[in-house]
């Protein structure tokens, strides 16, 4: 049972969660605001303003440093794996993306009831990972810093 919760008491996992879960409601506002629609099902969808994948691992890793200090190896591995992630969101998966679309075009052209199409909508652009990736330490730093874990805060509630 402890270990239930110390798993609640991980204010890096919780705020770093906390603030992908917002980048996606984000997606709404932005999308609002760029199409004049309102989606609330962008909101489980990938790709698009700002990049969720960003928010999250830039806010776990500026949490691991703010809790473990900048100057730990376990932070500087974070550091790595953020540029991965941000590098696939804005390179891999936005080529993936785009090729998903010529393939639909192409698909169309050769069968025009053909109803079987590729997902586009993968990757980021780099403006869309450079938002998501100042979200993240903005979250989970406020957060960390003001507020503390899920469990304290559950705790100050409820006294």
């Amino acid at each position: 049972m402890a270990e239930v919760f110390s798993f609640f008491n991980n204010s890096v996992l919780f705020w770093s969660l906390l603030s992908c879960l917002l980048a996606q409601f984000f997606k709404i506002v932005f999308n609002f605001f760029s199409t004049g629609e309102i989606r609330f099902g962008i909101m489980f969808e990938t790709g698009g303003m700002p990049s969720s994948h960003s928010a999250l691992i830039t806010g776990a890793t500026s949490g691991i440093g703010y809790e473990l200090g900048f100057d730990s190896s376990i932070f500087a591995l974070s550091v790595a794996v953020a540029l991965i992630v941000m590098y696939d969101a804005s390179g891999v998966r936005k080529s993936a993306g785009i090729q998903a679309a010529e393939i639909n075009k192409l698909s169309k052209k050769l069968d025009p009831q053909s109803e079987i199409l590729l997902k586009e909508t993968l990757g980021h652009t780099k403006i869309e990972v450079m938002v998501g990736s100042f979200l993240g330490p903005l979250i989970t730093l406020t957060g960390m810093f003001f507020l503390g874990s899920p469990l304290k805060i559950f705790n100050l509630l409820i006294n």
